[in-house]
């Protein structure tokens, strides 16, 4: 770490130490600037390799699920249950792991079943959805309740599955559109049951919104992740050389958690 640290550390940062940061782009270089509020420090315990998969998704997961999704602070009481659509991705891992760290009730989907048994070793409740009906399956798990947050990356037709997954003032968080940006929505459910769809992304945010995320990272999750009760979950690791292979692993959807690109 090098640069002038006149304005505002707040993790007391000194020049030389290891670092991983949230980055607004260009992270496929050697070199890289971010503003120092978006740096945190190496956990105890990780890699600089490792720490690369930390950042992406931490602050994207902590923003969507707690901030937005407020789980843990709902309707439902301080311990809630999370669903989470495309559990054994990068966001799908980190989700997880900090749900269930953070004493709450993790379900996820994944597309088969050595992904499904992933997620369970991580914490979670496993559904095959190509094999199972996702709405049922958290249904009967939950006696019929639904679940208090949901995480999704797929939106388009699962919106109104997920609606009616959810439990009385349950939250849908939407933080990507993989089966498209249109839903047909009963607004009457929603308004009856007291639902709240809600999404967000990052990228456009202040440094001072993404310095709040981490701060709270630094203050609740680094010290999970340092006792090992959260971990950086790596599928394979590629030479910079080979972003291409990297690209085509990920298109293919095999993976379990992150694929990382060294220099």
């Amino acid at each position: 770490m090098e640069g002038d640290f006149s304005g505002d550390n707040p993790f007391g940062l000194k020049r030389g130490d290891e670092v991983c940061a949230l980055l607004t782009g260009g992270g496929y270089a050697e070199y890289a600037v971010a503003p120092l509020v978006q740096c945190l420090p190496v956990p105890q315990g990780v890699s600089v390799v490792e720490a690369a998969g930390l950042p992406e998704n931490f602050f994207t997961v902590w923003s969507n699920v707690f901030d937005r999704g407020q789980l843990g602070r709902g309707e439902g009481g301080e311990s809630e249950s999370l669903l989470v659509q495309g559990g054994s991705s990068g966001i799908g891992v980190t989700a997880i792991q900090l749900a269930h760290a953070l004493g709450h009730t993790v379900f996820a989907t994944a597309g088969n079943d050595a992904k499904c048994r992933a997620c369970e070793a991580l914490g979670a409740r496993a559904i095959n959805y190509k094999t199972e009906d996702f709405v049922a399956r958290v249904k009967s798990w939950t006696g019929g309740r639904g679940v208090d947050v949901i995480l999704d990356m797929v939106a388009g037709d699962y919106v109104p599955r997920e609606l009616d997954a959810l439990a009385e003032g349950g939250r849908l968080v939407l933080i990507a559109s993989l089966g498209g940006s249109s839903a047909t929505v009963d607004l009457g459910k929603v308004m009856r049951r007291r639902l709240t769809i809600t999404g967000s992304t990052l990228r456009v945010r202040t440094p001072a919104f993404k310095a709040a995320i981490a701060r709270r990272l630094y203050d609740v999750v680094w010290p999970l992740i340092g006792a090992g009760k959260v971990r950086v979950v790596v599928d394979q690791v590629f030479p910079a050389a080979e972003a291409a292979k990297a690209h085509t692993a990920m298109e293919a959807s095999g993976h379990i958690g992150k694929l990382l690109l060294v220099w």
